[in-house]
């Protein structure tokens, strides 16, 4: 690491720590030339994915935003959002997709919430699939009560 001081070309790292929950690194250093100390943090560089839009606009994935439509299907359940969102997160940077359409984000939340907390399922699927009338929301229902009494058996 070039020193910002000497524009020496080398540094000596003296201490390292993993900081941001360990997403990152910060690193004391000490240039042998001029004797400065100075901080560099280290990170990992991520491509960053586009969700496409019901109506074909592009945005960038954003975990908080996401977060934040989980919390509201889950408020006064026991589901950690957070939780959710980071790893729907990792599971898009591990398949190293660069475009994902926003349905196929929302199906992902509908599989890991089922497994999880079914009110939160009905309710983040009422959003989600917009549910026009009571016939439909009765429907998404009973598709999960035969699901449920399939596995019981």
């Amino acid at each position: 690491m070039r020193c910002p001081v000497c524009n020496c070309p080398d540094s000596r790292v003296l201490d390292s720590r993993p900081i941001d929950e360990g997403t990152s690194i910060r690193r004391r250093r000490e240039c042998p030339s001029c004797g400065k100390r100075f901080t560099t943090y280290e990170v990992i560089d991520t491509v960053p994915i586009a969700v496409v839009k019901r109506d074909g606009r592009r945005e960038f994935f954003d975990k908080h935003k996401l977060a934040i439509g989980i919390e509201r299907a889950c408020q006064k359940r026991p589901v950690d959002a957070a939780e959710i969102a980071a790893s729907i997160e990792t599971e898009l940077q591990n398949s190293i997709v660069t475009e994902i359409a926003s349905k196929d984000i929302g199906e992902m939340v509908l599989r890991r919430l089922r497994e999880i907390d079914i009110v939160s399922y009905i309710r983040f699927a009422s959003v989600y699939r917009e549910f026009q009338d009571i016939d439909s929301f009765m429907a998404e229902i009973k598709s999960l009560s035969q699901k449920s009494k399939k596995s019981v058996k």
